[in-house]
């Protein structure tokens, strides 16, 4: 949310009274993104996995590997395992290559746990002959990679028109997350927000100050933090007259089913289809991005995405719209969450 006007700052950690408690919903995310955290670390454990997935039908996270002594290992441990054909490192190889020689603005790819598969998406940007170097570059790697297109352009997302906050040229964007530093007050954007101004206001006439001293990383990562004058409300708007308490931050996993504010569409959900994808935006690559495919429009740019009361990325950019629905990445928060030395509220 933006920063309340200083004339009406709210207490530091104040969250805006809905008059209802945490829905069973909210709490179930919440246990699910702590239960990911938990099979992830013990993933680690084992010698050759290949990412995992919450699997919607049986409502159990899968662990894919490719040795059957890790198979027996941790199905010992309770986890749901799968035995797949390539490992982690395999399928690294493959987006290693991609970075060094098929970084093609209009392109992104990720590893799919599901499919065990890298996928790569190329959007109409794309010419002939880029395709053609892409299927050439990929090639050699078989069923270890797809390639597809895409609709739409891919971009990212900003400027033009969340909750909104307004930069002195018109440009705008949508705030991610309130955070706190002991007694400073700052908030959560997009880093190619915070590239084209570092003063950013609550009203397109620019009379209400949100806040100072922006700053951020773009294009490699795409977080910015900007400095506020005072505390804001720690939730996040619903636009639909009601608001979610952001109380913790975590990491997204593949198969979640998740929220996006923005303050030009407003609230969508999807689900998290890839992590750790590249993406290659006319004005650079960005690496470590949460793939989704949850809808987003110009304007967007730097809102929430969240699970229950759990922060989890910042939208990014991505290809489509929300009438016919397209494919958006978004910057894991925890991320820019330690690189300033903040926490949500």
């Amino acid at each position: 949310m933006l920063a309340a006007p200083q004339a009406t700052a709210a207490v530091a950690g104040e969250h805006r009274d809905t008059g209802a408690p945490l829905s069973r919903a909210t709490v179930a995310a919440d246990a699910q993104t702590r239960e990911a955290a938990g099979v992830t670390n013990l993933a680690r454990s084992a010698d050759e996995t290949a990412g995992s997935y919450f699997d919607a039908k049986t409502k159990r996270f899968v662990v894919n590997v490719t040795d059957r002594s890790d198979l027996r290992s941790l199905r010992s441990s309770g986890v749901s395992t799968r035995l797949v054909t390539f490992s982690r490192a395999q399928l690294s190889k493959v987006t290693r290559t991609l970075e060094t020689k098929a970084s093609i603005p209009g392109t992104s790819w990720a590893m799919n746990p599901r499919t065990n598969k890298v996928a790569v998406q190329a959007d109409r940007s794309v010419s002939r002959s880029q395709m053609g170097r892409l299927r050439s570059v990929t090639s050699g790697f078989g069923d270890k990679v797809s390639v597809r297109r895409v609709a739409g352009r891919l971009s990212t997302d900003a400027l033009g028109g969340g909750e909104a906050i307004w930069a002195q040229g018109g440009e705008r964007c949508s705030l991610g997350f309130s955070v706190r530093s002991g007694s400073s007050y700052s908030f959560l954007t997009a880093g190619h927000c915070t590239d084209v101004a570092s003063t950013w206001y609550e009203d397109s006439g620019r009379s209400v100050l949100a806040g100072t001293n922006g700053r951020g990383s773009f294009p490699g990562d795409d977080y910015g933090i900007v400095s506020t004058p005072g505390p804001g409300y720690g939730d996040v708007d619903l636009y639909n007259g009601s608001y979610r308490d952001i109380t913790t931050s975590g990491n997204a996993y593949v198969g979640q089913r998740v929220l996006r504010s923005g303050s030009t569409t407003g609230l969508w959900g999807g689900k998290v289809r890839a992590l750790n994808a590249t993406v290659n935006y006319a004005e650079g690559s960005v690496y470590g991005l949460i793939r989704t495919n949850v809808c987003a429009e110009p304007g967007d740019s730097g809102g929430s995405l969240f699970a229950g009361s759990t922060a989890l990325g910042l939208t990014s950019g991505g290809s489509g719209n929300c009438r016919t629905g397209g494919t958006t990445y978004f910057q894991p928060v925890t991320e820019a969450l330690s690189v300033y030395g903040v926490s949500v509220y």
